[in-house]
């Protein structure tokens, strides 16, 4: 598979790392100082390219994706912080019979999580005494608050409990990211929680939905990679 990534950050350098290590080709490391509104993602220098794997900025996401899927790319992006944008992305994806997988968070735990909160959600649904919350902390350079995966943690439990939980976001030190949904009753408390000890889960996961999605056409998320298209 070759494939070029788009990004070249901690995350972008972890992907790399994890196409190497798999044995797939990098045809080409893009870097903002080059890509200005997508400006180096043009045909000519995507020719041959299997997949690409984005992992920029809020900012920039957008265009990429957007240069991406106009040269037939199929994408997989990472990148959070612009999920108001995403909804015209996939549509674009979905016209032009292309391939476009976004995901807030490419580790296989964390969609087990999400699993299994939709499931504590359910359960809590009728049991008003019990608050629910999300508390999420990631290293102090990450941009958004609250975290991708922080929201899609919310957007499961309110799937099967019917409401929003808080979310409150923790910004310190180099932490890959700490995710736990917990439910406060009067006299108990039960958590669910991640933790992501090295940033490698999210590069080796990308790469894992790289290779599922070479060949499809759609809109998907990692779930769809790890358990099947839920209807």
């Amino acid at each position: 598979m070759r494939a070029v990534v788009i990004g070249t950050g901690r995350m972008g350098r972890s992907v790399q790392a994890a196409l190497d290590a798999r044995g797939h080709t990098v045809a080409a490391m893009v870097g903002s100082h080059e890509n200005a509104g997508g400006a180096a993602l043009v045909p000519a220098r995507l020719t041959g390219v299997d997949v690409a794997l984005e992992f920029t900025t809020p900012g920039t996401a957008p265009a990429n994706v957007a240069r991406l899927l106009a040269a037939g790319v199929p994408v997989v992006c990472g990148t959070t912080g612009w999920e108001d944008q995403i909804p015209s992305l996939e549509a674009l994806a979905r016209a032009r019979m292309g391939a476009l997988l976004i995901a807030a968070n490419f580790s296989v735990g964390v969609h087990v999580m999400l699993h299994a909160a939709r499931t504590m959600a359910a359960a809590f649904r009728s049991r008003p005494e019990f608050e629910g919350l999300i508390i999420e902390t990631h290293h102090r350079l990450k941009r958004d608050a609250p975290s991708g995966t922080g929201l899609a943690i919310q957007r499961a439990a309110r799937e099967a409990g019917g409401k929003d939980l808080p979310v409150t976001s923790i910004r310190a030190g180099a932490v890959p990211g700490t995710h736990e949904l917990r439910y406060e009753g009067p006299f108990e408390s039960l958590s669910l929680e991640h933790v992501a000890r090295d940033r490698s889960v999210f590069g080796t996961g990308a790469v894992l939905a790289a290779e599922w999605l070479v060949g499809r056409t759609g809109v998907f998320t990692f779930e769809d990679v790890l358990f099947g298209k839920r209807a």
